[in-house]
């Protein structure tokens, strides 16, 4: 059924990278396949983890929405774009300690477990970066605040590029990259560092974590220009799956195309199993 050259390269795979609604739930509901899927990258020997570019939510917060949907996941099978953006600092900003931080309490809690310290809005703090998030706490003082720090030429760094946090609620969500369009409107700045998924340096704190080369990773996911467009950008093997945005017909004339196009994740794990053998 799939050609030799793909289930060679399929076979280099060593770490499933999986995006989370619309690829192992919808909503608030578990896909049939998840679980299963899970158990036999398990028996392959094959490990996982779970993105997200929301950092809004902490860890815990995240672990506790999925164990509700009947989902046992540790603290390392997930990562977030505030982990990555905590990741880039201590790898490239190693002195950097005292942070300007848009985001919500709990994105903030992250920070400040890694060791970082969050600094108030007061014109007497002294700050070493300016962190941007999905805030949906933001107070007017301290996006001032921020867009000081940021006109100051302080290290300016954002959790994610999304415009807006998708709902099913009669709402629009404004999310990190929003806040951070009228920062620049403001300063005249944009990011020196984005995060989040398509950014490619989303997936560096699990490949070094994790010792893996781009090319024994998959990404997994619905969407085609984050999940899919990160996998490309990246250079890691992309696997489109059909049971949240992207139709067929959309993932037919992108360009560039995704390695392999699926209708769910459970079929993944037989092609995995199959390429094992």
């Amino acid at each position: 059924m799939y050609s030799n050259r793909l289930l060679q390269r399929i076979k280099q795979i060593k770490h499933v990278t999986l995006d989370m609604d619309g690829t192992i739930y919808k909503g608030s509901t578990l896909f049939p396949y998840t679980i299963p899927f899970l158990e036999q990258l398990r028996a392959l020997g094959i490990g996982y983890s779970f993105l997200t570019n929301n950092p809004s939510k902490s860890v815990n917060d995240y672990l506790k929405h999925l164990e509700k949907m009947g989902l046992t996941v540790t603290a390392d099978e997930l990562y977030t774009s505030a982990q990555a953006t905590i990741h880039y600092l201590k790898s490239h900003l190693p002195s950097t300690k005292r942070l300007f931080i848009l985001g919500t309490p709990s994105m903030v809690s992250e920070f400040e477990a890694a060791g970082f310290v969050s600094v108030s809005e007061s014109a007497t703090e002294t700050i070493d970066a300016v962190v941007v998030g999905f805030d949906m706490t933001l107070i007017y003082n301290r996006l001032c605040r921020a867009a000081w720090w940021i006109k100051s030429g302080k290290p300016y760094l954002a959790t994610n590029p999304d415009w807006v946090c998708p709902t099913d609620q009669p709402i629009v969500l404004v999310d990190c990259g929003s806040i951070c369009a009228a920062l620049e409107k403001a300063t005249g700045r944009k990011p020196d560092v984005t995060f989040g998924k398509p950014k490619p340096e989303m997936l560096d704190g699990i490949l070094q974590s994790n010792k893996l080369h781009p090319c024994e990773v998959a990404m997994v996911g619905d969407r085609l220009y984050t999940d899919m467009m990160m996998a490309h950008q990246a250079g890691v093997f992309s696997v489109l799956v059909l049971s949240g945005e992207a139709s067929l017909a959309e993932a037919q004339h992108v360009d560039p195309q995704p390695d392999i196009i699926l209708q769910n994740i459970g079929l993944l794990g037989e092609i995995l199993a199959e390429a094992k053998i």
